[in-house]
């Protein structure tokens, strides 16, 4: 057995055969599922352009939303609530904002919030909620409670707490 792995015919034959695989392999297999993959990416591409433009078309007030590229300032539940409220078409008169100060836990520098909404819709409230969340990523919603007032069909008292991760 040793006499074959010592004969250069051997390699002269098997080398050159395991080249002239190589572009056979890549025309029959990984070809194809490239075009497979390509098709499958250019698909979910379209798909996620088709509901970006949805979600313009729906809320095209949404590019203009603060982000972080767009050099915003330090941010502050006052403002955060007004700007947010105004979104939803919630009165300032039903906004109550009770900020904490600034402290530091578990080594990150953090602000808590309570902020009532009264008198709003479900609908308002949820919006409400999403838009906060979805304008600013570092703020959580610790705790959401929701009292209906008695008699109204859609009037709820919404009382948020917030906490904001600088």
């Amino acid at each position: 057995m040793r006499e074959v792995y010592k004969n250069p015919i051997l390699y002269y034959l098997l080398i050159p055969a395991l080249v002239g695989l190589w572009p056979s392999l890549v025309w029959r297999v990984y070809l194809p599922r490239a075009e497979n993959d390509l098709k499958t990416e250019g698909s979910l591409c379209l798909e996620g352009q088709t509901q970006v433009i949805e979600i313009l078309r729906i809320d095209p007030d949404r590019p203009n939303l603060p982000g972080k590229g767009q050099g915003t300032t330090e941010f502050s539940f006052g403002s955060a609530v007004e700007q947010v409220a105004n979104l939803c078409k919630i009165p300032p008169s039903n906004c109550i904002i009770n900020a904490g100060s600034k402290s530091t836990s578990e080594g990150r520098n953090r602000q808590d919030a309570r902020i009532k909404l009264t008198s709003v819709g479900i609908i308002q409230a949820a919006k409400f909620l999403s838009n906060m969340q979805s304008m600013w990523v570092a703020l959580q919603c610790q705790d959401l409670k929701l009292q209906k007032k008695k008699g109204m069909p859609d009037q709820w008292d919404v009382d948020f707490r917030f906490i904001y991760y600088y």
